[in-house]
């Protein structure tokens, strides 16, 4: 990848999103185009369309999701899995009709059953048939994380993040 490639990173205020930020920074990318919530809701597929026809990133990194704790998730979860489905639909979508060169999403182990078939094959279905460069990693909880809370927070492990993400990179590189 060159450093001067468009990267849209969608999650860059959350943990994981921030930690893949500051990585893409250190490693010399400066071309990090980066929304928040306020600005963009990715639920909404016409502004998803609209928002990556206008900026035509080359790479586009998902990190963003609606999360929550055990509590939280079954408290509310309808809602939970309704917006991270229509995250997920629309941002890899719009991804594959603007012509992203390559995408990492990144989901959550806790989203899928317990005994799911490993690796997650959420962009699968896209690289076969469109043959893109399309990955899904999910990151798996761990004790390293201090924002941990009993009823809104989740572990996860983040030291992992920049070597997958180093080697997800490079898969992109590899292939284009």
């Amino acid at each position: 990848m060159k450093r001067d490639a468009r990267i849209y990173l969608a999650g860059h205020r959350g943990l994981v999103g921030s930690a893949i930020f500051r990585r893409l920074e250190a490693k010399g990318f400066y071309n990090i185009i980066t929304r928040g919530h306020d600005e963009l809701d990715l639920t909404n597929q016409q502004a998803v369309n609209d928002f990556l026809a206008e900026l035509k990133p080359h790479y586009v990194v998902l990190a963003a999701a609606k999360v929550g704790g055990i509590y939280a998730n079954n408290t509310y979860s309808a809602d939970f899995i309704y917006q991270n489905l229509m995250i997920e639909a629309n941002v890899i979508n719009a991804a594959y009709r603007q012509g992203v060169e390559g995408l990492l999403f990144l989901g959550s182990s806790c989203i899928y059953p317990r005994l799911a078939k490993q690796p997650m094959t959420d962009c699968e279905s896209y690289n076969r048939q469109y043959g893109t460069n399309y990955r899904s990693a999910m990151p798996t909880n761990g004790a390293n994380d201090n924002r941990w809370s009993t009823t809104n927070g989740n572990l996860v492990l983040v030291r992992g993040i920049n070597r997958d993400l180093s080697m997800v990179f490079g898969a992109f590189r590899r292939s284009s």
